[in-house]
């Protein structure tokens, strides 16, 4: 895969060369460039922003530097590319999203800053390929480059080849609609907290379903809307009866019962 970032914070993206993203470029599963957006400015300041039409607060990024940039990034390979653009106003980004971006072949990255990008930018490549406008939460940043950073992780793990266990990736918080349940290691005890039992005990059905019960209990007290968005067939009789216990005693079970 190949991921693009435009950014008038190089330095900013440096993560994206460290640790588990840092591997899977080393080994060639991943291919990241970073540019800079002030080289194509062409002003002696390289400004990139200006004040907005209409009035108000804040300073709007300049379409014309955004053009040339994303003109000349998206020439550079031939690659078809969808263009991400993190801003909260845009819609929130899932799991099921970075699945999506996994299989893409290229991503480009526009990072915003101060009142954000000139909508026309948005508007102009939507016309001739893919663009999404995407939040990776309910508050507001000082720009896009935490939120590339999130989702470039979020769908580079899913690489193939990047994860040492696959496994990882299947069982992992939303891959199945519910949260991921609580997870444990030695020591057997720690401050007089000890593991649970049927984590120890060996049978692998009483795990699967231990594990089930707890992502289901999790899920209910901290992510109820994630519950009510499963498919009729997400639930087995066992899970039905768990959750109708739960919602007798009006809450979820806490972590490790």
């Amino acid at each position: 895969m190949r991921i693009d970032v435009v950014t008038i914070f190089p330095g900013y993206l440096a993560p994206l060369r460290e640790a588990l993203l840092g591997r899977a470029v080393a080994s060639g599963l991943l291919d990241v460039a970073v540019h800079d957006l002030r080289d194509w400015t062409h002003d002696v300041h390289q400004a990139v922003d200006d004040s907005p039409y209409g009035g108000g607060p804040g300073m709007v990024m300049r379409p014309q530097v955004w053009g040339d940039a994303l003109d000349a990034v998206l020439a550079a390979d031939p690659r078809p590319a969808r263009l991400v653009v993190p801003t909260p106003a845009g819609r929130p980004f899932s799991q099921a999203d970075a699945h999506a971006y996994a299989a893409q072949e290229r991503l480009v990255f526009a990072c915003g800053r101060y009142e954000g990008i000139d909508q026309r930018v948005v508007d102009h490549y939507a016309r001739s390929m893919p663009v999404d406008e995407v939040s990776i939460g309910d508050y507001v940043l000082v720009g896009g480059e935490v939120a590339v950073l999130v989702v470039v992780e979020a769908v580079a793990r899913l690489l193939p080849g990047v994860l040492g266990n696959p496994r990882s990736a299947a069982e992992d918080s939303f891959s199945d609609g519910l949260l991921e349940g609580p997870s444990y290691t030695r020591p057997e005890v720690w401050r007089d907290h000890p593991v649970p039992e049927v984590l120890r005990s060996g049978n692998h059905r009483a795990i699967a379903r231990w594990r089930r019960d707890r992502a289901l209990e999790r899920t209910a007290a901290r992510r109820p809307d994630l519950l009510a968005a499963l498919p009729a067939d997400g639930l087995d009789k066992a899970d039905r009866a768990l959750l109708e216990s739960l919602a007798d005693t009006g809450s979820g079970a806490p972590d490790g019962s």
